[in-house]
C-alpha cells in the first residue's frame, strides 16, 4: 500500500539534506500547470522555503491555460514566477534553418517539437545561473519526469532529460497524484489531463498506452494486455539510448 504522506515526507527530507550536505541555495523549475512540475514545486518550496524557489513560464506557440495554471500555483505556494517568451526565440532558429532547404512539414514535425524542451532547459539553467550569482548561493535545475515518462522514454533527450535533482523520478503518476493530494496541490492541476503542450495530442494518445498500463507493466508485465504489453517493451527497448551514452575506452 503507498503511504504518499511517508513518502512526501521522505522526498522533502532527501531534498533537505542533499542541499545541506552540498552547500546548495535555491531551485529553478519550469512550470508547465500540469502535476508533475506542480508537485515538484509543492515539495521544493516545502523543503527550501518559498524565497527558495523560482518557476519560469516558457511559453512557445503554446495554450494560455498553461500559463494561467502555472501563475495559480505560484500564487498558491507563494513562490516566484518568471515569464520567458521563446516564442521569438524559436522563430529565428526555424527561419536559419528553413534557409537549408525546403523541408516537410512532416520531415520537420519531430525537430519542432523536440527543440522546444531543449531551449526551455536552456533558459532554467541560464536562470539559474544567474540567480546564482545575484544572490550569491548555488541554485539548481530540478526535473519534473515521473517513473512512468522515463520509463517509455516519454521525455527530450538534451531537454526536459537534462536537470540536477529529480524529485519524483521514482514515482508512478497514480502516486504523483497521491502525493500531490497530500501536498494540496490545486486541483485543476493535479487531475489536468497530462499533455506535453506541443503535439495538441494527450500523453496517452501520444504513447499508444495508458499511463496506468505502465505502471502495472513495471510491477509485472503479465497485468497488462498483450497488445500494451508489445508497445510498452517497445517503447522501452527505443529509448535505451537515451539513457546511457556509448564511450570507447582505452
Amino acid at each position: 500500500m503507498f503511504d504518499a504522506e511517508k513518502e512526501a515526507k521522505n522526498v522533502i527530507k532527501f531534498i533537505k539534506n542533499y542541499y545541506k550536505d552540498n552547500n546548495l541555495g535555491g531551485v529553478v523549475l519550469g512550470i508547465s500547470g500540469g502535476k508533475d512540475s506542480g508537485v515538484v514545486a509543492a515539495l521544493m518550496v516545502e523543503a527550501l522555503g518559498r524565497s527558495n524557489v523560482v518557476g519560469l513560464t516558457l511559453p512557445c506557440h503554446s495554450k494560455e491555460e498553461d500559463k494561467n495554471l502555472a501563475k495559480k500555483l505560484s500564487e498558491y505556494y507563494g513562490f516566484k514566477l518568471l515569464n520567458i517568451d521563446l516564442t521569438n526565440t524559436f522563430d529565428t532558429f526555424k527561419e536559419e534553418i528553413n534557409k537549408l532547404d525546403s523541408f516537410t512539414l512532416e520531415e520537420l514535425k519531430n525537430s519542432d517539437i523536440n527543440i522546444k524542451p531543449r531551449l526551455r532547459m536552456a533558459a532554467c539553467y541560464y536562470m539559474a545561473a544567474l540567480l546564482s550569482a545575484i544572490n550569491n548561493k548555488t541554485y539548481l535545475v530540478a526535473g519534473t519526469s515521473n517513473k512512468c515518462e522515463l520509463y517509455v522514454g516519454y521525455f527530450t533527450k538534451g531537454g526536459d532529460s537534462v536537470h540536477d535533482i529529480a524529485p519524483i523520478a521514482d514515482f508512478t503518476v497514480e502516486e504523483v497524484i497521491k502525493i500531490g493530494e497530500v501536498l494540496k496541490v490545486p486541483k485543476e492541476i493535479l487531475y489536468k489531463t497530462p499533455d506535453d503542450g506541443l503535439s495538441n495530442q494527450s500523453d496517452e494518445d501520444k504513447l499508444g498506452v495508458k499511463y496506468s498500463e505502465i505502471a502495472n507493466y513495471m510491477k509485472d508485465e503479465n497485468l497488462v494486455n498483450e497488445k500494451s504489453k508489445k508497445k510498452i517493451k517497445q517503447l522501452h527497448k527505443n529509448s535505451l539510448h537515451k539513457f546511457n551514452i556509448p564511450t570507447y575506452r582505452r
